[in-house]
């Protein structure tokens, strides 16, 4: 019975790094879908979701920061960073983003081989959440970053818009306030979970059809809350 293949997302504009790069995933047996932009990669990204993404920071139409953030909005899939960056606020932003390693240009073919093992070990077995999500009389796409209720179009901040897809990456379970706070507001959320409540109302508003018996986004009393299709 054949393995399955590895695919590998490679998301680098410059053509010879994006072969030498290209030539040693398939001496791993992985599979390369190729992307030189940032519109390219979340196109690609979203039509054939990868075990693994490559990425530099520096693209010609955006930074492989966005590309991260949008990813990590509906997929685990394990990230490598490679870029000339040096400093360590690059590094910190990148990983602060969602990604997994950083690599550093240039680099050898052997250690780039044996990051993108060690990645693809720790891969998740869970399944990648769906690019496009649907609940009550609500559609969200994650690769666009677009909601809309009965086909129109919902503004929601971007504070309001993370809360949404922490709720969504995690259906059914119960998520406290403590890691609500951490993971939406960060080190700054502390305790304050008057914030939470009011983004939690935001979003009950906007999305329940009646917010005051939500259906969607449901209160586990003194522990947190649980998102419910």
């Amino acid at each position: 019975m054949n393995e399955p293949v590895p695919r590998v997302l490679l998301v680098e504009d410059e053509a010879q790094i994006r072969r030498f790069v290209r030539l040693a995933l398939e001496e791993e047996g992985c599979a390369v879908l190729e992307a030189g932009t940032l519109a390219a990669a979340l196109a690609g990204a979203a039509s054939a979701p990868p075990e693994l993404a490559i990425v530099d920071l520096g693209l010609p139409d955006g930074s492989g920061v966005d590309f991260i953030r949008r990813l990590r909005g509906w997929s685990q899939a394990p990230v490598l960073v490679l870029s000339a960056r040096t400093e360590e606020h690059d590094k910190i932003n990148a990983l602060d983003a969602g990604a997994d390693d950083y690599l550093t240009k240039p680099f050898g073919v052997g250690e780039l081989r044996a990051r993108v093992r060690a990645l693809l070990r720790r891969q998740p077995a869970a399944a990648a959440q769906p690019p496009q999500l649907a609940f009550g009389r609500v559609k969200v796409d994650l690769t666009q970053r677009r909601v809309e209720r009965d086909g129109e179009p919902v503004h929601l901040t971007p504070t309001e818009y993370r809360l949404l897809v922490i709720l969504l990456g995690h259906p059914g379970q119960v998520l406290t306030q403590r890691r609500l706070l951490r993971e939406v507001w960060g080190a700054s959320g502390g305790d304050n979970s008057h914030y939470l409540r009011i983004y939690i109302s935001h979003l009950r508003q906007k999305l329940e059809d009646d917010p005051a018996q939500p259906r969607h986004i449901l209160t586990e009393t003194g522990v947190g809350y649980r998102f419910v299709t």
